[in-house]
Formats: C-alpha cells, sequence, structure tokens
C-alpha cells in the first residue's frame, strides 16, 4: 500500500493511492496516518480494504491536490549521519565506529512538494537525499534478528541541512538540521511488504535538472536492521517514528568548490518504488 496524507497545510487527511494513481479518502477508517494507525494489526485492517470501496478524492496528487508529510503526529525524527563511506569522504570526516546519531525537529517536517526556505543568515544550505524508515511496532531493545518487524514501511526524505549552523557554529549538528522546511516528507509512506529489500533502492537527487546525488542504499555502512536495533538501546522507538538513514555522496559541500542552493531553485528528488518529491526553494 501506498498510504499518504492530503489537503491543506495542517488540514490534512488520511488516504490512500489506487492502483490508477488516484487519491482514496481513508477518513472513515483511520484519523490519520501516524500513531496508533500504523501499529501492524491496522496496517492488515487497511490492506484488507478494496480501494474502489473508499470515497474517490478529486484531483492529481502532487499536480492540483497536495500532498502532506506522508507521515502525521511523528514523535521522533532521528537521523543517522556519515552513514555512506563515500559521503563521509567527501565530508572530510572518518566513517565513525558506532552510527552518528542525531535528530531534526518535527517542526522542520513539511509535505513532499512544499517549499524548502533559505533561512535567514544562511550561505551554506544544502541537500540530502535519504530513506526514511517509519517504525510501526515500537520496542525497546530490540533484537536486530527481529527489527523489520517494527517497520511499518518507508518513505523519502530530503535532508535538507545548512552546514555553516551544523559545523561551524559550535556544538551539536542540530542546529543545522532542524530549520523549518528542512524536513520533506513523502509523498507516500510505502508499507514494508511493497520494499522486499530496502538495501536495494536506488535513490538520487536535481538541482535544476543537473544530476547531484546518485547512489544506492546497497552502500550504507550501518544498515536498516542494525540501526533499529542500535538506536532502541537509547531510546524507545515507537509507531509514527522516522528514521532517516543517511545520504549517499553528491551534496554540496562535497563538491570542489562547494555549492549551495540558491533562492528560486528546484530540488527533484527520488528512491526506487518510493516516488519523487520537488521542491522550490525560496528565502525566508
Amino acid at each position: 500500500m501506498k498510504l499518504l496524507r492530503y489537503g491543506p497545510c495542517g488540514q490534512e487527511k488520511p488516504g490512500l493511492l489506487d492502483g490508477q494513481g488516484r487519491v482514496r479518502d481513508l477518513s472513515a477508517w483511520i484519523p490519520d496516518i501516524g500513531a496508533t494507525a500504523l501499529l501492524p494489526a491496522s496496517i492488515d485492517r487497511l490492506r484488507s480494504i478494496a480501494p474502489d470501496t473508499l470515497p474517490l478524492v478529486a484531483g492529481t496528487p502532487q499536480q492540483d491536490l497536495r500532498l502532506g508529510p506522508c507521515v502525521g503526529q511523528v514523535g521522533k525524527l532521528i537521523c543517522i549521519g556519515l552513514n555512506y563511506s563515500d559521503h563521509a569522504a567527501e565530508a572530510g570526516m572518518q566513517v565513525p565506529p558506532e552510527p552518528v546519531v542525531f535528530n531534526k525537529w518535527t517542526s522542520a517536517i513539511v509535505g513532499p512538494d512544499d517549499a524548502v526556505e533559505i533561512p535567514r543568515g544562511s550561505v551554506k544550505t544544502d541537500w540530502e537525499v535519504e530513506l526514511g524508515v517509519v517504525i510501526g511496532q515500537g520496542g525497546r531493545y530490540i533484537n536486530e534478528a527481529n527489527a523489520m518487524a517494527h517497520v511499518a514501511g518507508y518513505c523519502v526524505v530530503n535532508d535538507v541541512s545548512e552546514r555553516e549552523f551544523q559545523l561551524e557554529r559550535s556544538g551539536t549538528w542540530d542546529k543545522g538540521k532542524g530549520c523549518d522546511t528542512f524536513a520533506p516528507l513523502g509523498p507516500w509512506l510505502v508499507t514494508a511488504d511493497e520494499i522486499p529489500d530496502p538495501q536495494a533502492l536506488r535513490l538520487w537527487l536535481d538541482v535544476d535538472g543537473q544530476r547531484m546525488q546518485d547512489g544506492n542504499t546497497a552502500t550504507m555502512v550501518y544498515q536498516v536492521p542494525f540501526l533499529i536495533s542500535y538506536l532502541s538501546r537509547f531510546m524507545s522507538l515507537q509507531s509514527g517514528d522516522v528514521i532517516a538513514t543517511g545520504t549517499p555522496p553528491g551534496v554540496g559541500m562535497g563538491h570542489k568548490p562547494p555549492v549551495f542552493l540558491r533562492a528560486g531553485q528546484t530540488m527533484r528528488l527520488g528512491i526506487d518504488g518510493l516516488g519523487i518529491q520537488t521542491q522550490r526553494v525560496i528565502q525566508a
């Protein structure tokens, strides 16, 4: 299934994408795509519904029908840094002996095609296409062998980053990662049964039509089952939490000389089987 949230910002309703690429409304079945709606029993219940029995929503998704973030009520947006060895090299950093973990504030979350704002005072706003893992069944101290049973599905994440705020302004990375609009999610949450191997997905990103990133999740240093198990040692993972699993090479700061986003540019990014995002860059 491809689960989604549609409608004006702050008024999104739950839906799914049918086989003809049309949106069907799920409001009679669940209040939102998030929290308990992503538990295994709920996903199984939704899967049993014949899409053509659901109300058809007017409009074409990502054209004249806005899609919101594909997960609502996100409790935690947990990010993994330097999780592709070639990205670590372009950043001039070593592959870490354990995963680098940081957060993006939930106020950074926006829809897949909403505008991305360059913060005031920023001169180094950058892009990062990433595989997002959405937690279904929560837990603590999760065994790696059972970790995939805790996954509700997957989505595209753009881990937009301000490199000066992140790396040159002292302290942790978080201040350069959590600015408003810095976490587009979607267009949809693709349930885990439709993605048999999350470590075999091509991911890419263009800026103004120029290919900047072109990688594959096969080259992750720390793969999805390990990350779920690892993170659950340090925090409870809860239904609706999202894990952004790191980015392949090709980010702006890795270019020589570095290149960064400017107002008026357009980012387009996607992952095999998970859809495409398009964001216009504007000045805050």
